[in-house]
């Protein structure tokens, strides 16, 4: 009964968890003894377990559940904040966190997704840490815009080096990973086989969007947030924008479009025809990068490489 669903609000010690059927809450300790409690309390696969994901916190968690046969929903915070102020619910604690998860499941019938596996956990981590060290790169590179004293200058060049040598190891370290597990090298291959798309944008695309070559158009531009959202009452009609999504996957697009724009022939002619249709600059852009997911999706699914459209 996938409607008996289980709301599990995950802290670094504890697992506060509500089971909606019955309305009987515990509390389990986040930790090898504490999962093993947990699924044997559980007692049968096909529940709907539901939670917020706290990166380390609850990884663990999601193998063993994986193990042994439940499988794990995980929500945007922010969506299930709305969603108990929808209810309601305004105060807010573990144990109440939990109930509403569990409800909020149950109520839309919120779908799981396969757990990600040792390797894409640490190709996540190593993808975080190499974004943390771009930004401190930007930083960097500001402040020498502005350094006037000698010795701050060569302080801010030795760490703009030692910056630059982490993210080469970084991106090593992504490359070595990737090489190693065949599916995931042959999914890099057909990535980068795209005209616009590089060594770093597959990364993001492996990384973050692993659902990719699983899905049909219209899911792949919505998880990725460039899906057009209608906006339309009584006889007004709005302007559709994108919203929503995942943000990363948005950033790692942007650059790959404008360079698809230019060396890309068929993604080049779909900007040039918006254009000439009086669309903004913008909006052609986010047509493009709709347009690379959704090539880089189907390529997935195919096992092919790119090759330009024959006329």
């Amino acid at each position: 009964m996938m409607n008996d669903s289980i709301g599990v609000d995950i802290s670094k010690d504890h697992l506060d968890v509500h089971r909606l059927s019955d309305g009987v809450s515990r509390r389990f300790a986040n930790d090898s003894r504490g999962h093993r409690t947990l699924i044997g309390w559980l007692e049968r696969p096909g529940l709907r377990i539901v939670c917020e994901p706290t990166g380390p916190y609850h990884r663990d968690l999601e193998h063993r559940l994986a193990e042994a046969g439940f499988a794990l929903v995980k929500v945007n915070p922010r969506q299930a904040r709305r969603f108990a102020e929808a209810t309601g619910r305004l105060a807010k604690t573990d144990r109440l966190d939990a109930a509403m998860l569990a409800r909020m499941g149950a109520l839309l019938e919120l779908q799981a997704r396969p757990a990600r596996g040792p390797t894409l956990n640490d190709l996540k981590d190593l993808r975080m840490a190499r974004e943390a060290l771009v930004k401190n790169r930007t930083a960097a590179r500001n402040r020498a815009k502005n350094l006037t004293l000698p010795i701050l200058k060569r302080h801010n060049a030795e760490q703009l080096r030692q910056i630059e040598r982490q993210i080469a190891a970084l991106e090593n370290e992504i490359m070595a990973l990737i090489k190693v597990d065949p599916d995931l090298a042959r999914r890099f291959d057909i990535l980068v086989s795209i005209p616009g798309v590089s060594a770093i944008t597959a990364f993001a695309l492996l990384i973050d969007m692993p659902e990719l070559g699983t899905l049909d158009q219209a899911q792949v531009a919505s998880l990725a947030g460039l899906a057009p959202v209608a906006r339309q009452s009584g006889q007004w009609i709005g302007r559709a924008f994108i919203r929503g999504g995942r943000a990363n996957v948005r950033r790692a697009l942007y650059m790959p479009a404008l360079v698809a724009i230019r060396f890309n022939p068929d993604l080049k002619a779909k900007y040039d025809r918006l254009k000439a249709a009086g669309k903004a600059s913008k909006l052609a852009i986010t047509a493009v990068m709709r347009k690379l997911i959704i090539i880089a999706n189907a390529l997935l699914r195919d096992g092919r490489i790119w090759e330009p459209t024959r006329t």
